[in-house]
């Protein structure tokens, strides 16, 4: 079984004993039994074995629908950066799954990610450069006090959940920020998004789909109304509602529906991806106690730290593109029309081109990951994700240099967005 591991990591920085999931577990699921739409529970604990085998036995793996399952780095950089042959629009994908006219089909066929050049091109111009690193620096002592205020909440604890105590409240109120949504109207704002990400898992059931199309029902209602208010009063606000209300007045309208699917799009993007980076960082900092001392000791390591963290445990598995034209890929030719799962998990884990890949190591550099995609669709909110992760995790650390895991961890049992649901830790 020792061909499941890859590279050993380095003595002085093994898993703490009381780890309790099963991350450093050797299951793996060979080629003749790896199926997205049917995984066990196993896999979700620890995918990397089974990621790891595939790319080294068959890196363009042939899935029971015909799809293709790519894990090596160097062919998922490659059609990230090109959006001709690789589109990421996903109309003909998902009116089977959502059903055409859904709010869910609606949504997600409209929404940046799921879109190509015209309507990718004007909506990444519309937000311009509003979530740029210079612009979201300005919003650093909001979150700052934000997270402040979160840890004296936990002062004389005995016990937290790192997830619903903490990283979940951060991102929530940071994207209401760049909304404007005001803070006594930001109350379902996690719960609508989600059910609207949950649309997006492989296996979707029935309960989760009519409770997605729920969830984007409620959420374009608010924003109905709250848009309305937002266009009476229109200033020379810098938040990225009010710059694409102000592009929509300067000819290049948008419709109400794109307009508002674009909202929904950012907080989703925004949320629980940057919820997970928070929660898996935290744990991958306990899971190995050698790499917190280190962080503790240079508090100037959190940038490098975070790039790491994204590297080791991305929030975001898993992306898709559908071929627009007959395309030949490590020797394999592949048909028009087809679509590709690129995982990033396993990209990011690729020997030939990170070395010693499953040694967690805050002091990586360079860290080429492709947590956050790469070419035109890479991702729009990465310098506010960034920024939220290092100001919460160095702080958590700075504050509670003791803090344990403590009980049972649950991770979500979802292949494409990787995190926990629950995260219970002691502070000390």
């Amino acid at each position: 079984m020792d061909r499941f591991h890859g590279n050993r990591i380095p003595d002085d920085n093994q898993p703490s004993d009381h780890h309790l999931t099963g991350t450093m577990g050797n299951f793996a699921l060979g080629s003749h039994e790896f199926d997205l739409r049917s995984l066990p529970a196993e896999f979700y604990l620890d995918p990397y074995p089974t990621y790891a085998l595939l790319r080294s036995e068959t890196p363009l793996f042939q899935c029971p629908d015909g799809s293709y399952f790519l894990t090596r780095y160097a062919d998922l950089n490659a059609i990230y950066r090109d959006a001709r042959r690789f589109s990421s629009d996903k109309k003909l994908q998902f009116a089977p799954v959502f059903g055409e006219g859904s709010p869910l089909y609606e949504h997600h066929t409209t929404s940046l990610v799921f879109n190509d050049p015209p309507l990718h091109t004007r909506v990444r111009k519309a937000i311009g450069n509003a979530l740029s690193n210079r612009v979201v620096e300005t919003m650093r002592a909001g979150l700052e006090a934000l997270v402040e205020d979160l840890l004296v909440r936990m002062e004389g604890l005995e016990e937290v959940d790192i997830v619903a105590d903490y990283a979940a409240a951060i991102p929530v109120e940071v994207i209401g920020n760049l909304l404007s949504i005001p803070k006594d109207e930001r109350g379902p704002l996690r719960r609508w998004s989600l059910g609207i990400l949950g649309g997006l898992e492989v296996g979707l059931d029935s309960e989760k789909l009519v409770y997605g199309n729920q969830c984007v029902e409620e959420f374009l209602a608010y924003l109905n109304e709250f848009i309305a208010r937002r266009r009476k009063r229109l200033t020379n606000e810098d938040d990225i509602l009010a710059r694409l209300l102000r592009w929509e007045s300067d000819g290049e309208r948008l419709s109400s529906a794109e307009l508002y699917h674009q909202c929904i799009f950012l907080l989703n993007a925004g949320h629980e991806t940057t919820t997970n980076l928070i929660g898996n960082g935290v744990e991958l900092l306990l899971r190995f106690p050698a790499s917190r001392d280190q962080l503790i000791r240079n508090p100037s390591l959190v940038d490098s730290a975070v790039e790491e963290m994204l590297r080791y445990e991305s929030s975001n598995q898993l992306g898709n593109r559908t071929t627009t034209q007959s395309v030949e890929i490590g020797g394999v030719e592949i048909p028009a029309g087809t679509v590709l799962t690129l995982c990033i998990g396993a990209a990011n884990r690729d020997p030939a081109q990170i070395p010693h890949p499953d040694a967690f190591d805050i002091s990586r550099h360079p860290n080429a990951h492709l947590a956050f995609g790469a070419g035109i669709h890479t991702c729009a909110g990465l310098n506010v994700a960034r920024m939220e992760a290092r100001v919460a995790i160095a702080r958590l650390f700075e504050r509670f240099p003791h803090i344990e895991l403590r009980g049972a961890q649950t991770r979500s049992d979802r292949a494409r967005f990787r995190g926990f649901t629950r995260l219970p830790v002691g502070i000390g």
